[in-house]
């Protein structure tokens, strides 16, 4: 067992705490927002997240985990601390903000006077690390008996649990054989299950969380500019994906042509990259993801295009029904959403915009009260000109039409997701339009 601290409780902080409780260290989570410390230490999670509570009052219940808003508090009860604070897009810029970084490191190290181990986890430019281990050194009572690691994280939301406890990789970017080694009994259970472990250096370990979300970025876009080219051919991108995905070269997930990414991480991962491949004079050799990032912002615009033909035209006066609010599936994150993007420019052509989403709607009110909001997919179809799929849960993919006879006034529907079965809602009776699809 490790005496571990995690500074910072959002959406990864909260789940590594969770998750290294589970795995039978004593943790201490530290956030400055005393309401939500205050929400979990009572055992919930201000955020959806499946498994995520359970996990959480698991640690509480045996008394592995606790939290605190005091930084004297981590650093005299914990050995090793791991960073995990947001890095958001700079505001009127693409870099990343690093502000609650540098706070957090700044704050920590001052209490700091015995040898610890820093872990970073955020996601950050290539560079910072060094400049940190600087400040850790400088500012901390301990000095050089104070080390950094880095060590990023690769959780989709949705799947966080699964990803702490059962990650495909693990990534080590260290500076001395005893900081691998702490990390190596940290992470010792999964390692024994036969995660491949990643041993590497500063720069290196920073640039695979947004090499990858660039490469995974890059994937969902090229099959959404091949859904622009098969609009214009009358070919059909869903079995252009299939065709192409039978190939072990380039395999089939991601290759999802639809609305789009959005989220917290993929937009403005590679963004920031781009922003500090330019500060480092190499932009040139990301350039190409200036154009991933416009295919993926066109794929809104074409959405709603789609939705003024199916609307003849003219969107003043038409009802139109939003299944979706959250920027994907399993989760109650609205950042950047694809789905709320196309129904508030609907809205200010216009239409009257109702939305719903399984998880996401206290967000969506919060941030949109402009649009109206319905209790249940039904509910928002009611009296529908058109319906839109925009986030792809399960409960809309499952939904039998014939539930919704007599309750839309036009049986159509614009799948922004390719997810639902086309035959199915055909043989119903209904319009069916997809994003680069007949």
């Amino acid at each position: 067992m490790t005496r571990l601290s995690v500074i910072g409780t959002g959406y990864l902080g909260a789940t590594h705490a969770a998750g290294m409780a589970e795995l039978g260290h004593q943790v201490t989570g530290l956030d400055v927002d005393k309401e939500k410390i205050d929400r979990l230490q009572a055992g919930e999670v201000p955020f959806f997240e499946p498994e995520l509570e359970q996990l959480l009052q698991r640690g509480l219940a045996g008394g592995r985990l606790t939290f605190t808003t005091s930084y004297e508090e981590v650093a005299a009860n914990a050995d090793v601390h791991f960073v995990c604070v947001g890095t958001p897009q700079q505001y009127g810029s693409d870099a990343a903000d690093l502000r609650y970084v540098e706070e957090s490191i700044g704050s920590l190290a001052r209490e700091l006077d015995r040898p610890s181990l820093v872990v970073g986890k955020s996601t950050v430019p290539a560079g910072t690390a060094v400049r940190l281990a600087g400040r850790l050194h400088e500012e901390s009572p301990a000095g050089t008996d104070v080390e950094l690691a880095w060590n990023p994280e690769f959780l989709r939301e949705g799947y966080a649990v699964q990803d702490t406890l059962r990650p495909d990789r693990l990534v080590f970017g260290v500076d001395s054989a005893s900081a691998e080694q702490q990390l190596r009994e940290i992470y010792a259970p999964i390692i024994e299950a036969s995660c491949p472990v990643v041993v590497t250096d500063f720069a290196t370990a920073e640039l695979v969380k947004v090499a990858a979300n660039s490469f995974l970025a890059t994937k969902i876009s090229f099959i959404n500019a091949m859904a622009e080219v098969c609009e214009t051919t009358g070919a059909d991108v869903s079995m252009l994906a299939e065709a192409l995905g039978h190939d072990d070269r380039i395999g089939r997930r991601f290759l999802h042509p639809g609305l789009g990414f959005g989220g917290g991480c993929l937009p403005k991962d590679i963004r920031a990259f781009m922003a500090r491949a330019e500060e480092l004079g190499v932009v040139q050799a990301v350039a190409f993801l200036r154009e991933v990032d416009a295919i993926n912002m066109r794929r809104r615009a074409r959405t709603v295009d789609l939705a003024v033909e199916e609307l003849g035209g003219s969107t003043a006066g038409a009802h139109v029904a939003v299944w979706g609010a959250a920027f994907k599936p399993n989760s109650d994150d609205i950042r950047d959403s694809p789905a709320l993007d196309v129904a508030t420019t609907l809205q200010s052509r216009g239409a009257r915009v109702v939305v719903y989403d399984p998880e996401a709607m206290a967000n969506a009110r919060r941030s949109y009260p402009q649009l109206t909001y319905a209790d249940s997919a039904v509910a928002a179809a009611t009296e529908a000109d058109l319906i839109l799929h925009l986030t792809e849960w399960s409960e809309f993919r499952t939904l039998d039409p014939a539930v919704l006879e007599g309750v839309v006034r036009e049986r159509r529907i614009l799948d922004g997701r390719n997810a639902l079965d086309a035959d199915r809602w055909r043989a119903s009776g209904w319009s069916y339009r997809a994003l680069g699809r007949r």
